[in-house]
């Protein structure tokens, strides 16, 4: 029986596995301050709703394709946008929604792109370019609290499309092109003039190579001044960059990518989009990418309690730190080298002895694993000193 992780899938255990829990916990806490209410949705979903009607997504081609006995065709959910299509439906608006759960894709595996991995998200249903603005709000709140330094590269599917209109560019070509000059980014200038080629679309190179200023002629860039001004009130700051299109076709406004020097993939990404005719907004962070590059440590045990033949005072002192929220590992049955040894193997910081001298004299003596200072103290200095 192979016991090993299938390609693109991944174990978290230990450190990385607390700090998994402390970004997520970041995230959370942020996006509840910024009034989105929690959503949980299925891993699972029929084909025809996860492919939607962007079947020619890169995305969509990527998804895990599945049966059930009864023969009906299935699929893993790629992302969780799609799934707004139903849980929005009769919700007050603007509806302001967040969800942090695993997403699948069938893709080939590199050093910062997995098969399994977790999205955080939120979304307003029902948004106006001042929700935009609180969103990148948000998404900097979050990298500020994560110690990550990053720049926001943002444009518009309204201005892209307005150019390709003015060009000339025939409508069946339009959204390949978009997909092309999206990669301006990641391959030479000169092998997408080559793959322009085909489309009669060469020429976009010189007008997309231009400085800001020059696409002020555009009607559509009205929206990205305004957003610029908008985000102005709440400190943030936005790079624009005109051929940033995103994969996904359902984009309609505003779309933007958040990248960082020590890392070539995107940490956050999003735009504006339809649901069921309400303009909304998203956004998504991938919590690996995060974990890779943040500094942000995962919160271990803070105390381990060690029995000397006192099960049942060891027992009582243990129940009062964890009703008093401080997290505590219970050793009854270890000796001291190993109970000492499980503390370091599990980074807790302070270790407490409860043996026959500490229930005579009323006093605990504490260890500091990280300093190794000892001392004896009243239960009431102990709880002081760990809260």
């Amino acid at each position: 029986m192979k016991t090993d992780t299938v390609k693109g899938f991944q174990d978290f255990l230990g450190e990385e596995a607390l700090k998994r829990v402390k970004i997520k916990n970041i995230i959370q806490t942020q996006f509840e301050l910024y009034g989105f209410e929690p959503a949980e949705t299925p891993t699972i979903e029929y084909e025809e709703f996860v492919k939607g009607d962007n079947q020619n997504d890169e995305a969509i081609s990527e998804i895990f394709k599945l049966e059930d006995k009864g023969k009906r065709k299935l699929a893993l959910k790629y992302e969780q946008t799609f799934q707004l299509k139903r849980i929005a439906k009769n919700q007050k608006l603007p509806y302001k929604r967040y969800q942090i759960s695993s997403v699948f894709r069938d893709e080939p595996v590199k050093s910062a792109r997995f098969r399994e991995f977790t999205q955080c998200d939120a979304d307003i249903i029902g948004a106006s370019p001042k929700d935009e603005a609180e969103l990148f709000s948000l998404v900097n709140k979050i990298l500020d609290k994560l110690e990550i330094k990053s720049v926001i590269y943002f444009n518009s599917r309204k201005l892209l499309n307005e150019i390709l209109v003015s060009e000339n560019i025939e409508e069946k070509y339009r959204e390949q092109v978009i997909r092309e000059l999206d990669k301006l980014d990641k391959l030479p200038k000169k092998e997408v003039a080559d793959n322009l080629k085909k489309y009669g679309a060469e020429k976009l190179i010189n007008i997309f190579d231009n400085p800001e200023k020059e696409f002020e002629k555009y009607g559509a860039y009205k929206d990205i001044k305004n957003l610029k001004k908008l985000c102005k009130s709440y400190g943030t700051k936005l790079t624009f960059q005109p051929t940033l299109a995103r994969g996904l076709s359902y984009y309609n406004g505003t779309i933007f990518e958040i990248k960082t020097k020590e890392l070539k993939e995107t940490i956050c990404a999003g735009g504006a989009y339809l649901i069921d005719q309400s303009q909304s907004f998203g956004i998504s962070f991938g919590l690996e990418r995060l974990s890779m590059l943040t500094k942000v440590e995962g919160d271990s045990t803070k105390v381990q309690i060690i029995s000397i033949n006192q099960d049942e005072k060891s027992i009582k002192l243990a129940q009062t730190l964890r009703e008093n929220n401080i997290s505590t590992n219970l050793l009854l049955d270890k000796s001291i080298g190993k109970a000492m040894d499980y503390a370091n193997s599990k980074q807790i910081e302070n270790v407490i002895f409860v043996g026959a001298d500490e229930v005579k004299s009323k006093k605990f003596k504490i260890k500091n694993m990280k300093t190794g200072d000892e001392k004896s103290i009243s239960r009431q200095a102990l709880m002081k000193s760990l809260l």
